[in-house]
């Protein structure tokens, strides 16, 4: 042990592995990776839920794998494994997508390229098997997988043929999607003053921070920002201590109010939340979607998405502060569902809003998901942070990276 930490799974890129039943995916993995990662038998049907498996790529850096339930798979079992597979699909930056050279009929596999493509996926077609079938057989298989528009790498696990091919391809299609992103984007420089505002509720763990503290912190420390942290009962004192006062104070979303009315002439205002809304979804989308909050009906249904599953503690900001701020704006009739974790509803037509966590547990690719759901639903979603901000009327006064903003290369 040397001390370091392994890299956050929502910063990580998660490569998924689809096919059929049998197609090779376990083997595919375990040869990748050389090493058994993944149950490989001859019954079809072995891998349910998707396997995940962190490791680092050279070329490419933290990633995790995901190792999926055959596509193809029936009976009542079967298609709960099959809808195992669809949601695992949602948090994937890349896909590989296996057509066994044993096979002949393609149809359900150019489904999910169509269907992972029109996601926003990068998806790779890799031919398996490929020590089965003549060179022949497997120049006309890759053409048919090409014209997909994807590029297709043919593979053999036993032989290891192509493994190496498939690595290359692997760092091609992660080129754009690694480029360093920052949490705080544009809004601080080099030298400036960054004020953390951290309460210390019984949430909070025990011995350490939570991950959107730490991670905002790192990125400031790339950034050559000089960070002071307090607790919120050391918020006047931690500013009157300062020759000038800071360029941006960041504070948990639950004491914006409060902050706010601290806030020395000069001084920005966000939120962790709201950075990380910026720094895993869509921003500019969130903003405007907390507008619908004063257009909820009297009987409106509101879904809360927390992503970390939690024992829920007294004055949970989720469970308790946000519907009681929604209530106490639009009436007691609100209806609140509470979702957690990566239990997201498949159908969303019944809701009027949905308000989600900054995501920090999850890669952007999973955000990215449910928000193109949201759309597709119509209905409106916006993120703690930023629902926090409207319903205390201070978001116009809150500042937040833009969608625009450059990445740090």
């Amino acid at each position: 042990m040397n001390g370091t930490v392994s890299s956050p799974a929502g910063e990580r890129l998660h490569i998924g592995f689809f096919g059929k039943m049998n197609s090779g995916k376990s083997s595919l993995i375990n040869a990748f990776v050389h090493q058994q990662v993944s149950i490989v038998s001859d019954t079809p049907g072995t891998t349910t839920d998707a396997v995940h498996k962190a490791m680092e790529i050279h070329g490419i850096g933290a990633v995790t794998l995901l190792d999926t339930a055959g596509i193809d798979d029936s009976g009542e079992l079967g298609k709960q494994r099959v809808q195992a597979s669809i949601k695992a699909a949602e948090e994937c930056d890349i896909a590989i997508v296996l057509f066994s050279g044993q096979e002949d009929d393609y149809s359900l596999e150019s489904q999910w390229c169509e269907r992972l493509l029109a996601e926003g996926t990068s998806v790779i077609g890799v031919i398996s098997k490929a020590d089965l079938v003549s060179s022949q057989q497997l120049a006309k298989k890759c053409s048919f997988v090409s014209s997909l528009g994807i590029p297709c790498v043919t593979v053999s696990s036993l032989t290891k043929n192509g493994i190496s091919s498939l690595r290359e391809a692997l760092v091609r299609a992660a080129g754009d999607l690694n480029a360093p992103r920052s949490i705080t984007g544009s809004l601080v420089q080099a030298g400036d003053v960054v004020m953390l505002v951290m309460p210390q509720d019984p949430q909070a763990p025990k011995g350490r921070l939570i991950q959107p503290e730490a991670q905002t912190i790192r990125s400031l420390l790339e950034k050559h920002c000089i960070i002071v942290s307090c607790a919120l009962e050391e918020l006047d004192s931690s500013i009157a201590s300062l020759k000038n006062p800071p360029a941006l104070i960041i504070t948990d979303s639950q004491a914006y109010r409060y902050v706010y009315d601290h806030l020395p002439a000069g001084t920005r205002l966000t939120s962790f939340s709201v950075l990380f809304a910026a720094y895993k979804g869509d921003i500019s989308y969130y903003v405007e979607s907390a507008k619908a909050i004063d257009d909820l009906p009297a009987d409106g249904h509101v879904l809360i998405a927390e992503i970390c599953s939690h024992v829920p503690m007294q004055e949970d900001i989720g469970r308790i502060q946000i519907p009681r701020l929604i209530r106490k704006r639009r009436g007691e009739g609100i209806r609140v569902d509470i979702c957690s974790g990566a239990d997201f509803p498949q159908d969303l037509s019944s809701y009027d809003l949905i308000i989600q966590c900054g995501g920090c547990m999850f890669n952007r690719a999973h955000i990215l998901s449910r928000i193109a759901r949201a759309k597709q639903a119509g209905v409106p979603m916006t993120n703690y942070g930023i629902a926090i901000a409207y319903m205390n009327g201070i978001l116009d006064h809150v500042v937040y990276p833009l969608d625009t903003d450059p990445v740090i290369r």
